[in-house]
């Protein structure tokens, strides 16, 4: 007997439909072909086992399965719910009648329970997309998958209650969420503000500029001056995640394995901190089998590069395609996939080896060429890439034991989300711009031409600092956005003033 069962398979953030043509007839063999890799072909053994535990017989008849299309390579444990059921089928222990209905995805252990697989929702969108009654899917993903609409998701324990749904014994647990209910309540739940942060109001106003234009930032100043806990705490100022940034945060973080079980829709923009020691396959993605890295992890969300200097060269220098094209792609023999990589680039470092370069109290025992062999770690084209350069001043004391609260971050978030309410709408005709950090130069000479005044400012400040050419560009996007936030519709010289203190590294002699 002929049956077919249907299953997914995840290449980058989507699901391609698998399916899994099961022949039984006369004779003991077994074969399975349609390029699988070791796991899948491991999932015979895995079978055989959940069977025996639950009470069933193995088919003695000869079985081919075919996992079409061919050309794609089927990886990792998720399909032996499917392959089971598909044997079951053909050999009429089950009924037939509904296996077209449903997609199957689950990985097996000894005993016939279900073992949570990796991106449940990509295939989720798939099965409904494909016009699938339903999916069933191991009960630890099922939170995960149900925010799919207009699709049935059915959590299953084990084999044996898969089993007994196509029998028509049982009936699986069907879950449903509220997706919005669950998404608005949790969007403005933060446990990092900016009312804890002493001082660093200077650095508050970079963060907030930053946040307003989707500018990437650097922070640069002495060991406990505040750095990491500033950069912390960005994403609590950021523009709230749309329903459509969520689906597709959230599918990146389940092609990972990263959203924990029983979770739903991310709520929040993601914060990644990866240590200085990350290699160059886990910050970009890839390996044997393509999985996200952590520029994807942090998509609609932040990248937090604390101690900048200390990572690898050749990890940083993959950052700037990125940076600048808002994707990143993976390139292997066997595959290529495209990785969505748009985020904010939160940096910190000290200001030298010894970290008390332009410290107000404690002196530098490193000398200049030190200095300027320390910030040469990291390259121009990157360094290009970098918006908003700031110095982070130690806070005194009698700011540190300063009772009163700061400014709270709901209140520096009401002022980013309108700053980026009005770029939206001067971007909204322009596919691929949404901030100001995104113009390119024929945007820049449309929205961010300055007046005469502002002209003849910008030219003394380049003369005067010694600024690098690749600055003009960033003053006018940051000058731009200082000005959305103070809701002027031509860039002011206080604007341009303000952009030109936010170029700290680009003067030379910053370093001496």
């Amino acid at each position: 007997m002929l049956i077919k069962v249907f299953g997914a398979a995840v290449q980058g953030i989507d699901a391609t439909l698998i399916t899994i043509e099961v022949n039984s007839s006369r004779g003991c063999m077994f074969y399975l072909v349609g390029l699988p890799d070791s796991a899948v072909k491991e999932s015979h053994q895995r079978i055989i086992s959940a069977l025996q535990v639950n009470g069933y017989r193995m088919p003695t008849s000869n079985i081919v399965i075919n996992m079409a299309p061919a050309d794609i390579r089927k990886e990792g444990a998720a399909y032996d719910l499917p392959l089971a059921i598909g044997m079951l089928g053909a050999s009429e222990v089950i009924k037939p009648d509904k296996l077209n209905r449903y997609l199957l995805m689950g990985e097996l252990s000894l005993d016939g329970s279900l073992q949570p697989i990796k991106g449940a929702l990509p295939i989720a969108i798939k099965a409904r997309e494909l016009g699938f009654e339903g999916i069933i899917i191991p009960r630890q993903n099922t939170r995960e998958a149900a925010v799919v609409n207009n699709l049935k998701v059915y959590g299953a324990k084990n084999l044996k209650e898969v089993i007994e749904f196509f029998n028509d014994k049982q009936e699986l647990e069907l879950v449903h969420v509220d997706t919005r209910k669950e998404f608005y309540t949790r969007q403005n739940d933060f446990d990092l503000d900016f009312s804890d942060v002493k001082g660093q109001e200077n650095v508050k106003r970079a963060l907030e500029v930053a946040a307003a234009g989707g500018h990437n930032i650097l922070l640069i100043g002495a060991p406990g001056s505040g750095k990491s806990m500033l950069a912390k705490r960005l994403p609590s100022i950021l523009p709230p995640l749309t329903l459509g940034e969520s689906l597709e945060t959230t599918k990146i973080h389940s092609v990972a394995g990263k959203l924990e079980q029983e979770s739903g829709l991310i709520s929040k923009r993601p914060f990644r901190a990866p240590h200085h020691t990350i290699s160059t396959v886990a910050m970009t993605g890839g390996g044997s089998f393509p999985q996200p890295g952590e520029i994807s992890l942090a998509h609609n969300g932040v990248l937090f590069l604390d101690e900048l200097p200390e990572f690898n060269r050749n990890v940083l220098e993959v950052l700037r395609q990125p940076l600048e094209d808002r994707e990143i792609s993976i390139s292997r023999i066997k595959c290529n996939v495209k990785y969505p990589a748009s985020l904010i680039l939160a940096a910190s470092m000290n200001p030298c080896p010894c970290g008390y370069y332009n410290h107000p109290t404690k002196a530098c025992v490193c000398s200049p060429g030190q200095v300027q062999k320390y910030l040469n770690r990291i390259s121009g084209p990157l360094l290009d890439r970098i918006d908003l350069q700031i110095e982070v001043i130690p806070v005194p004391f009698e700011k540190m034991s300063d009772a009163r609260p700061g400014e709270s971050s709901t209140l520096i978030r009401e002022r980013v989300v309108r700053a980026r309410q009005t770029q939206s709408e001067r971007y909204a005709e322009i596919p691929g711009v949404y901030c100001n950090a995104q113009m390119n130069s024929k945007l820049l000479a449309r929205y961010a031409r300055p007046d005469d005044k502002g002209l003849a400012l910008l030219k003394t400040a380049m003369n005067r600092f010694n600024l690098s050419a690749r600055a003009y560009d960033r003053i006018l996007k940051v000058s731009r956005t200082i000005a959305d936030l103070e809701g002027c519709e031509l860039i002011q010289p206080s604007h341009l003033a303000e952009a030109i203190g936010y170029r700290n590294l680009d003067r030379e002699d910053w370093a001496g």
